[in-house]
């Protein structure tokens, strides 16, 4: 393929990728998709892209706001993901593509779902259509990070937010934490719960700063609210428990008779005031609800994608286990010199252990300075 037409391709597929990120936090567990429609002379005529889950798929949406159908001939489709070749919500693009008398499909990444993973790449070519793969494929991958570890592992991309002073303390001797980062910051923190399956706490932070882990300073889809109670413990009137997004809740608990109990939806509403949410009962491990257990079943119910906003036990307890996919972490241009330290005894003793981060990058927030990385 000659220089030009790379250059091409790529302008192209930066288009559908620009169009796929506007479906973030609105079409998981899907992943986000862009496509652009070129014609034979070279000019754009039709896009389109994944606006909500269930609803048409980015190829239909471009085809579809192609106005002439008769620009169709010889001309050139850029998807940032493999049309899918199943039935799922909706039918199956690759099909609907194979019927056109399109030149060429250029893709940006296969897709990992197995049910596709290059079926739908061979029912274009089998159709006479020139297929082109791997195009900006590291950006769409990173782009839809979350469903290709959901479809790897089968559990949910795990993001640790963690905001600390710039002495390491994420609360002070007397328990409060608010607010260590600045105005900037939490808004940050709302646009990432929109864009995220769920948010996870811990029944300490529960009990302590009684969230509501709504999104609220940005426009967005509300999360799911997950909380870890291996007891079954937690007070009732918290407001994970008791406020309008009361459905959107699941307990993570050991407790067997707690978790029978929400079960039954008659002793439920026999209940003077019964839980709305979900209770997800797990095994125990280590006096501890087992997390690797907990992030397998989250990920069979379609969950792909967990900001965690845990206190020190939580976080210290998803890295030391390596849970943790990604690292949010806040640093305050604060000092407390004494307090709640924001990890701490994650099994590493010796230097030659050290957990190094990969794919860092800084970036100022405000006042603060946000350090991303992934383990």
């Amino acid at each position: 393929m000659s220089p030009k037409q790379l250059q091409s391709d790529a302008f192209w597929m930066e288009k559908a990728l620009a169009l796929a990120e506007k479906g973030k936090g609105y079409v998981s567990p899907n992943p986000m998709v862009g496509c652009v429609v070129v014609s034979e002379e070279g000019k754009e005529i039709g896009s389109g892209y994944h606006k909500e889950f269930g609803k048409p798929h980015a190829e239909v949406n471009a085809i579809e706001s192609v106005k002439d159908k008769n620009k169709f001939k010889n001309a050139t489709v850029y998807v940032t993901l493999e049309p899918c070749s199943h039935h799922g919500k909706t039918p199956p693009c690759a099909t609907m593509l194979g019927k056109l008398p399109l030149k060429k499909v250029v893709v940006g990444m296969k897709d990992p779902n197995p049910e596709v993973n290059g079926k739908g790449i061979l029912h274009l070519r089998n159709k006479g259509i020139e297929v082109e793969v791997g195009v900006l494929k590291e950006e769409a991958e990173k782009m839809n990070e979350f469903f290709v570890h959901h479809q790897t592992f089968g559990r949910p991309f795990i993001t640790l937010k963690v905001a600390q002073t710039a002495d390491g303390f994420l609360a002070a001797a007397d328990g409060n934490s608010q607010w260590i980062t600045g105005k900037q910051a939490r808004k940050q923190v709302h646009r990432w719960r929109s864009e995220y399956d769920a948010v996870l706490v811990g029944r300490t932070t529960a009990m302590v700063d009684n969230p509501s882990l709504t999104v609220r300073h940005v426009a967005g889809r509300q999360p799911k609210r997950i909380v870890i109670d291996g007891p079954y413990e937690l007070p009732k009137e918290l407001n994970l428990f008791s406020d309008k997004f009361e459905e959107k809740t699941i307990v993570l608990t050991w407790n067997k008779e707690a978790s029978a109990t929400d079960a039954d939806p008659m002793l439920r509403m026999m209940q003077q005031n019964y839980f709305r949410g979900e209770v997800l009962q797990l095994p125990k491990l280590e006096g501890h609800v087992d997390l690797r257990q907990a992030f397998k079943e989250l990920g069979q119910k379609g969950i792909s994608s967990i900001l965690v906003e845990g206190g020190q036990q939580l976080s210290s307890a998803l890295i030391r286990q390596g849970l943790v996919d990604k690292l949010e972490l806040f640093i305050a241009p604060k000092l407390l010199g004494a307090g709640t330290r924001s990890i701490l005894n994650i099994g590493i003793n010796k230097m030659n252990e050290i957990a190094e981060l990969k794919d860092v990058s800084w970036t100022k927030v405000g006042d603060d300075m946000l350090l991303t990385g992934y383990f």
